[in-house]
């Protein structure tokens, strides 16, 4: 018995391939260089992500790259954050891109996300390895730059919250080559210090690279490893660092810091704070939880926007095409009406009128010489049928000795046309005789 076979058309087959992509590689962060960027009518960008040794097709729909702060351009390296898919109709395996950022910014994002992944997979950022703040604290180690804004503001909070709390500030620099070691070594004298039973790691805001120090997986370890409690104040509220996941309280400001290490004569309000950094700690992790499992699903949903996208990509693919269509059929066109034009100036009169009148030149002189030809063989002609004519003409035969006989006007032929006492004349070469019969004999 025959099997029966699964047979699906290319159509189905691309569209299972599809569903299969986009539920493996949910989001992606590619880098890579720019090639064969276009940006049709429609506002979407399409362009070749490649690299040394291999490329991918990438589109970004106009939603998405109206966000850019820059403008690619070919030759430009990038980092885009994706989703991989494939475009049915063709069959090519594609990106599409939600994000896209230039190089430089995405090899230190890709560089802060695979640090914080695999810091998050050793157990640092797991909320039961923090450690509670003292409330009050004794002494409060604060490690930061003793010339930025952000040691003015933390003094400027903990004078105005709790004046008479003691505060060393360990100077350090908080951006450079220099500034990670120097972070580590501040956090070792801190801990060595017995005064101390909290630290405070600040600075103010800047860029990812400005931030970087607090990056560094040198300061991470050295953060897990403290025996003091550490509250990380780095940047503005939107800035997150490695150190911020690592250390025991994350506040976002540096001034916020200082407000959440000084006591306040309403514990309520502390308690209430407490109660309120932790809550948003773990609502933080259930969002990013929850927004991975969303973003799996959304993966294996087929939206009906991404139909239009599809439709749109296609579109846009049959615009070009029809472009270059045109293009061509025009150069087609025009090259024909050059090779016309071209004929049509060889066909000019006053183009061919000295050729012709050459021709008719030569036909001029070959016509005289035919019909000097033509004469001269006439005349020999008319003197071979003269002397034909000639010789047989009767007056040449009378002149041979021959004579013509007749009689009542008519040539006698035979004997049978005479009788005896007929008048005839006998005609000479030089005259006329005239007889009678006498008699007539028959042979």
């Amino acid at each position: 018995m025959t099997a029966t076979r699964n047979i699906l058309s290319v159509s189905l087959l691309n569209e299972q391939v599809r569903d299969l992509l986009e539920g493996s590689f949910p989001n992606l962060w590619v880098e890579g260089e720019i090639s064969n960027l276009s940006q049709p009518s429609s506002g979407h960008l399409y362009f070749t992500l490649k690299d040394a040794g291999a490329q991918i097709r990438a589109a970004m729909f106009r939603g998405n790259n109206r966000f850019l702060r820059f403008t690619p351009k070919n030759g430009q390296q990038v980092l885009v954050k994706a989703r991989l898919s494939l475009y049915a109709p063709r069959g090519d395996y594609q990106l599409i891109v939600e994000q896209m950022e230039e190089a430089g910014l995405g090899a230190l994002r890709r560089a802060f996300d695979e640090l914080r992944l695999r810091l998050q997979a050793e157990g640092l950022f797991a909320a039961e390895r923090k450690r509670e703040l003292p409330a009050p604290p004794r002494h409060i180690a604060v490690i930061t730059s003793p010339t930025g804004a952000a040691i003015r503001d933390i003094l400027s909070v903990l004078q105005r919250r709790f004046a008479g709390l003691p505060v060393t500030v360990l100077p350090v620099p908080v951006q450079g080559k220099e500034a990670g070691p120097a972070i580590v070594r501040a956090i070792a004298l801190a801990n060595a210090q017995p005064a101390f039973d909290v630290i405070l790691l600040a600075r103010g805001g800047g860029s990812l690279e400005d931030l970087w120090a607090f990056n560094e997986e040198i300061v991470a370890r050295a953060i897990a490893g403290s025996r003091l409690p550490v509250v990380s104040g780095v940047g503005h509220e939107t800035d997150f660092t490695i150190a911020d996941f690592v250390a025991d309280m994350r506040a976002p400001t540096p001034s916020a810091a200082a407000e959440l290490l000084s006591p306040d004569g309403e514990d309520l309000r502390d308690n209430f704070e407490g109660f309120e950094i932790l809550l948003t700690r773990v609502l933080r992790t259930q969002m990013q939880q929850a927004s991975q499992r969303l973003a799996h699903l959304r993966a294996r949903l087929r939206h009906p926007g991404q139909r239009l996208h599809d439709l749109a990509q296609r579109l846009d693919e049959l615009d070009l095409r029809l472009q270059r269509a045109v293009r061509h059929s025009l150069r087609a066109r025009q090259m024909q009406c050059q090779g016309l034009l071209a004929r049509l100036r060889g066909q000019h009169p006053g183009q061919r009128l000295p050729g012709q009148r050459q021709h008719l030149a030569m036909l001029d002189q070959r016509l005289g010489n035919a019909m000097m030809q033509l004469l001269r063989e006439r005349q020999v002609q008319l003197r071979h049928v003269g002397e034909r004519a000639q010789l047989a003409s009767p007056l040449a035969i009378l002149a041979r000795g021959y004579a013509i006989v007749e009689s009542g006007g008519c040539i006698v032929r035979s004997v049978d046309e005479v009788t005896a006492g007929n008048v005839i004349q006998t005609r000479l070469a030089d005259g006329v005789l005239t007889a009678t019969v006498a008699s007539v004999e028959r042979k």
